[in-house]
């Protein structure tokens, strides 16, 4: 008898409904629950290709000159780097470089097959220890304050750097997560301060050589237009720079993208995004640098965790997992939305307002409150979708709870 897959918004190509069972990569998903044990990472490694491509796509549809660089924070895990690097060879135009934030970082970014030249670093309070790896390894340095355009500046006489400025704008999922705004931020030169780090670089012999921002974390769809309004503002800072004798190259738009966590969530329209960029900064003539990282990884796992716990405390019923937010952080830390789906019925109705929690011993361990879920029993095993970024990457063992391992799939 045929298998019947059905559409729910969150389906794409390697995670489905199939006969209302979760299915990624043409494998039962609480089967694999049940064979591997919870809590679980479940990668779809073409995944990462499929958006790496995408995103290269966008970006040269306007026509303008751009790089693509994997933002390493997301997800560092050996078998994730082989399929972005295995896209293309160093200096290719599908080769995907790396973004690095600090020089463990940069390490492993050249552990794992990237040359220097590939590789851009941008970080913030930057030690001399730090700089003891960075100056020498070849990489590009971004530097984010004067005072480490001093302590450079004083290392390497005539080194090329970039800066990293604050144009006092930005977007993010929630206002926390706008890394520049009305809030000043650590993030970044201001406007103000524009003039003096041109003259620090002079004192040095230093050569500016681009302009980096990262204007928040997790926008969506409806963020387009407070990034355009950032952009702007970067795009005037890049001509005041010019202006100065700064031969910028490259102007780095960072990362920051956002994957939809709820179908009442807008995904960013890759074209328009791209149609952005060239507005503003292909008159400048630069190379335009893109450095997702979440947008690549985010949707490309899933976490397994078995439901141990149903439970009415107060009125509000309780839905316990065997996994916390040591493994799963996107809600305790980043207050990202998350969609739980039941593995043996993915796509029921969903009748029941529950509150998900973890194991972990703390009130604000949830992952959802007042979500819908269909009825779950205990013994259930759910799937945390959007698990492929940002959280393998910071696991922990709090509470002396294990970190999960990982199942990395082919199709």
């Amino acid at each position: 008898m045929p298998t019947e897959t059905r559409t729910t918004w969150w389906a794409r190509p390697g995670l489905e409904a199939r006969d209302g069972r979760l299915v990624i990569c043409g494998r039962d998903a609480e089967g694999l629950a049940r064979e591997h044990g919870t809590p679980l990472y479940v990668y779809d490694l073409a995944r990462f290709a499929e958006n790496a491509r995408s995103f290269r796509e966008a970006l040269a549809g306007p026509g303008f000159p751009y790089r693509l660089r994997f933002a390493l924070k997301a997800n560092r895990e050996p078998e994730v780097l082989a399929v972005l690097r295995g896209l293309g060879a160093p200096g290719s135009a599908e080769s995907v470089g790396i973004d690095a934030c600090s020089p463990g970082e940069v390490l492993h970014a050249l552990a794992h097959g990237w040359r220097p030249a590939e590789i851009s670093f941008t970080g913030t309070n930057v030690s001399e220890r730090d700089l003891d790896l960075l100056l020498p390894s070849g990489v590009h340095i971004n530097v984010d304050a004067i005072s480490q355009l001093e302590r450079v500046g004083r290392r390497a006489p005539g080194f090329a750097v970039g800066l990293r400025v604050n144009p006092g704008a930005g977007v993010g999922y929630h206002e926390r997560l706008a890394y520049a705004g009305v809030r000043p931020t650590k993030f970044g030169i201001y406007p103000d301060r524009l003039a003096e780090a041109v003259t620090v670089a002079r004192r040095h012999d230093l050569t500016i050589d681009t302009v980096h921002v990262h204007a928040g974390s997790g926008w969506l769809g409806d963020g387009l237009g407070a990034f355009e309004a950032a952009l702007e503002r970067v795009a005037s800072m890049t001509r005041r720079l010019m202006d100065a004798g700064c031969p910028i190259g490259e102007v780095n738009v960072g990362g920051g993208l956002g994957r939809p966590a709820r179908a009442d969530e807008p995904a960013i329209d890759l074209a328009a995004y791209a149609a952005v960029l060239a507005r503003h900064l292909g008159p400048l003539g630069v190379v335009v640098a893109c450095e997702p990282g979440d947008w690549i990884a985010k949707d490309a796992a899933i976490m397994l965790a078995e439901v141990v716990t149903v439970e009415d405390r107060a009125g509000v019923r309780f839905v316990g997992l065997d996994a916390g937010w040591n493994v799963d952080c996107s809600y305790f830390i980043y207050r990202f939305a998350k969609e739980i789906v039941v593995c043996r019925a993915a796509d029921a109705p969903r009748t029941d307002l529950v509150t998900v929690a973890g194991n972990i011993n703390e009130a604000g361990d949830v992952f959802a409150e007042d979500y819908p879920m269909p009825p779950v029993e205990e013994g259930d095993v759910v799937a945390l979708l959007n698990a492929g970024g940002y959280l393998q990457a910071i696991a922990s063992t709090h509470c002396l709870r294990p970190v999960a391992p990982a199942l990395f799939l082919e199709r």
